[in-house]
């Protein structure tokens, strides 16, 4: 099977790489449509690409005859009705994440693509990264005794001058960090741990001071101003409401306990500490993703380097990962791969940890996930 693919959000800081890692792989795949915002930037892609279809209107692009497969790259507020037209429309998908603004749309969104059997991605690269890999085998592999603890940093710094974007607007993006870089963080928990959260406890705010506001511009955009300019060269700030810091107290199901800290500020900075401590019975183990450094830690003995396994990107995604799993479930089978079902189980957590930094009190994800 060839897809023949509609990209929504195709000019954006997603859907622009996506497309050429899709350019690359001429005998599994082909752009037909094109959707965005920004119409000058379209244009020049759909040539780019070849595409035969261009518009502003997603729901056009999406209907265009031959799609049958559509990348969801748009904001996150934007993801629930698109995904469901394309479930109706019967194509399959790809679903950024996260892959709502809450659990209840999550449901929708896995329950209609389980309900008629097509196939699904949600892209939680993180699974790929060749350290977190071998950080899953060692646990499988008993190497630390029963795993206790977790500790999880995920710091992704901003430029300090780095304009405003929808990703800092609270109506668009689900819950800022949380949503955005949380997101990858728990699932990468969840599928290491092969475990789920119970409950959760949670500090967030938004502690950058009021970004430029140069109107509408894309993330790269953003961070290619916010590298050249300082914040006084703005005629005029605004004030972030989606949250760019959370600490989070998890308790998982299994009675492992930890913390993930998230940040986008300029100055909670990486590679201070390991990404990720997982803590044992047996050992502990730290994982840089800066340095490739993945360390064992037992009681009286010296900390040994199990290996050194450098992040150098994953290559071409769609044709290691996103293809191969499509055709898995589009033949009925079982993938391994990430999909609209860890979506969900992800936005539970998303959206318990909000509703905890909002209420200030310990959260169950299975009052979310089973209101009242």
């Amino acid at each position: 099977m060839k897809f023949k693919i509609a990209v929504l959000g195709a000019t954006g800081y997603i859907g622009s790489p996506y497309r050429r890692e899709i350019r690359e792989c001429e005998d599994d795949a082909t752009v037909v449509s094109l959707c965005a915002r920004r119409l000058d930037k379209l244009e020049a892609a759909a040539e780019e690409d070849g595409a035969e279809f261009f518009h502003a209107d997603w729901q056009k692009v999406v209907m265009h005859p031959g799609v049958n497969l559509v990348l969801v790259c748009t904001p996150d507020a934007l993801h629930h009705e698109a995904v469901m037209a394309c479930a109706a429309r019967g194509v399959h998908v790809l679903c950024e994440k996260p892959v709502g603004v809450n659990a209840r749309e999550a449901r929708q969104m896995w329950n209609a693509y389980r309900s008629v059997k097509l196939a699904h991605f949600a892209p939680f690269w993180t699974r790929y990264v060749a350290i977190f890999r071998r950080a899953r085998e060692m646990v499988q592999a008993g190497d630390l005794g029963e795993v206790r603890a977790f500790i999880y940093r995920w710091h992704n710094p901003r430029p300090a001058s780095m304009p405003f974007t929808w990703r800092d607007d609270g109506d668009v993006s689900a819950d800022g960090s949380i949503g955005d870089v949380g997101s990858h963080a728990y699932d990468t928990l969840r599928w290491i741990l092969e475990d789920d959260a119970q409950r959760v406890l949670v500090h967030a705010d938004v502690i950058t001071q009021p970004k430029p506001d140069l109107g509408n511009i894309d993330l790269r955009e953003a961070l290619d101003w916010g590298g050249e300019h300082k914040s006084s060269k703005a005629k005029r700030n605004r004030k972030g409401s989606a949250y760019d810091y959370a600490s989070i107290a998890i308790q998982m199901q299994s009675g492992v306990v930890g913390t993930i800290v998230l940040s986008h500020a300029a100055f909670l900075r990486k590679g201070l500490a390991p990404e990720l401590e997982l803590h044992g019975t047996d050992a502990s183990l730290s994982l840089d993703r800066i340095t490739g450094a993945l360390r064992l830690f037992r009681k009286g003995s010296e900390p040994e380097t199990v290996t050194t396994l450098p992040d150098r990107g994953l290559g071409n995604r769609f044709n290691q990962f996103v293809f191969p799993a499509l055709r898995e479930r589009i033949a009925g089978g079982h993938s391994a791969h990430p999909g609209l079902d860890d979506g969900y189980r992800v936005q539970l957590f998303v959206d318990s940890a909000a509703s905890s930094a909002r209420q200030g009190a310990w959260v169950d994800l299975a009052e979310v996930e089973n209101p009242q």
